[in-house]
């Protein structure tokens, strides 16, 4: 098979393939879950493992080179640390992270680093315990910190805690989750709320990346951080004298699509080209039923084609993503 690199339209090169294993989660997150029960996809429905790594191979084969394991919730997957081993040794693959909520790390943190994973990204949207069980349905802020210390312990780096600033729910935290960056080598980042599929949220009044950062300015200057070649879309800073660091994601108040390098896989086998679109072209029926791995890379290739400029979430004739979160892989 050539070596084709996937360049769209735009003269972006996509290097980056965010993989969803599964559209389940433990946690009912109140700007994930919808109102409406949505059913979950049937075990024939998702892709094996087998098939995962086989679609990540012919992606590896035309330029990918990092691959970041999301949901749902990755680590609720039945057999998921074989499977992350076996990831993590395909030749050419030079970055594999893992996305989380964090309820299962303190039992399997030194699975995850035996498998490989040195990277994680840990979605905490509040330090107050009454609020976090608000917030995703679950008494946990105890163990899930807890994992943090101990990815921490095991040397993790880095450790990204994602935070959904929402109004009126967690945004007189945003000092006091800023703060972390001054007692830990974390890297906070904020990430504006992007209305995705039917969640509860509806059409919540937006926090915006430069409110944030307005607001957290009382704790000291940021300095700005300059994005390696393998950075993602984060506007990264650091406080003077801070061990960690701070970023912004303003997926809507300042888009980064000029600079998207992602492709995702969904957990129902959909090569998605943009997160903020419901366009995809389908590679689990392809693979299924035999098709060459050129057969199946000119889906790749397809996907690439389709990738839009920008998103259309903002402004006077903004959409709505009608696909869930939990089953894309944000």
């Amino acid at each position: 098979m050539p070596n084709t690199k996937l360049i769209d339209r735009h003269n972006r090169h996509l290097n980056y393939l965010r993989v969803s294993i599964t559209d389940r989660c433990n946690l009912q997150c109140m700007y994930c879950v919808p109102q409406d029960l949505i059913p979950r996809l049937s075990h024939a429905e998702i892709l094996t493992y087998e098939e995962i790594l086989h679609v990540v191979s012919i992606g590896i084969s035309l330029g990918i080179t990092k691959v970041r394991i999301t949901g749902g919730e990755p680590l609720i997957r039945k057999g998921v640390y074989e499977f992350l081993s076996e990831l993590t040794q395909i030749p050419g693959l030079l970055d594999v992270s893992m996305t989380t909520n964090g309820v299962f790390l303190k039992d399997n943190i030194e699975n995850i680093r035996c498998a490989g994973i040195s990277r994680i990204n840990i979605s905490l949207d509040t330090l107050d315990r009454k609020k976090y069980e608000k917030i995703t349905g679950w008494d946990g802020f105890d163990q899930v910190w807890q994992g943090i210390e101990m990815a921490q312990a095991l040397a993790f780096y880095p450790i990204k805690l994602n935070i959904v600033a929402l109004k009126g729910v967690n945004d007189d935290e945003l000092i006091d989750m800023a703060r972390l960056s001054f007692a830990y080598p974390f890297h906070i980042r904020f990430i504006e709320y992007m209305p995705i599929g039917q969640s509860r949220m509806g059409n919540a009044s937006l926090l915006l990346a430069p409110e944030i950062k307005e607001r957290i300015r009382v704790l000291g200057n940021l300095v700005p951080i300059r994005n390696s070649k393998n950075d993602g879309p984060a506007k990264r800073y650091k406080f003077e004298g801070a061990k960690g660091e701070i970023g912004f994601i303003p997926a809507l108040s300042q888009h980064f699509c000029e600079k998207c390098n992602r492709l995702r896989l969904t957990a129902s086998g959909q090569l998605r080209p943009c997160l903020l679109s419901d366009h995809q072209e389908d590679i689990k029926g392809p693979l299924r039923s035999g098709r060459s791995d050129q057969e199946l890379a000119e889906i790749f290739l397809k996907a690439v084609h389709h990738k839009p400029s920008d998103h259309n979430l903002a402004g006077h004739n903004s959409i709505r993503v009608c696909g869930e979160m939990r089953a894309i892989g944000g």
